[in-house]
C-alpha cells in the first residue's frame, strides 16, 4: 500500500514549517504527484499541510529511493575523478 499525493494548491503564503513539510515530501511545484510509502511519519506530514494537498490510497508499492552521497562527498569525488583523468 501506498499513498499518491498531488499538490494542487499554490503553496504562496504558506508559513516556512508547511513549506519544510513540502519539501520533505518531495513536492515542489503546483500539480507535482508523488507515491510515497504509507507511514505514520508520512501521514502526519500529510495531515499538516491537508490543505494544499490531496491524498488516495493505491494499491502499489512506492517506489524505493536510492541513498544519495552528501554533497560535499560527491564533489569530492568528482574533483578526484577529473584529476584523474587528465
Amino acid at each position: 500500500m501506498a499513498l499518491k499525493i498531488k499538490l494542487y494548491k499554490s503553496k504562496a503564503g504558506a508559513s516556512e514549517t508547511q513549506l519544510r513539510t513540502l519539501r520533505g515530501l518531495g513536492l515542489q511545484r503546483f500539480g507535482q504527484e508523488r507515491i510515497l510509502q504509507d507511514t505514520p511519519a508520512i501521514r502526519g506530514m500529510v495531515f499538516k499541510i491537508q490543505h494544499l494537498v490531496s491524498q488516495e490510497v493505491v494499491n502499489e508499492q512506492a517506489p524505493k529511493r536510492q541513498r544519495q552521497k552528501p554533497r560535499k562527498i560527491r564533489g569530492r569525488d568528482a574533483r578526484r575523478a577529473a584529476e584523474a583523468k587528465g
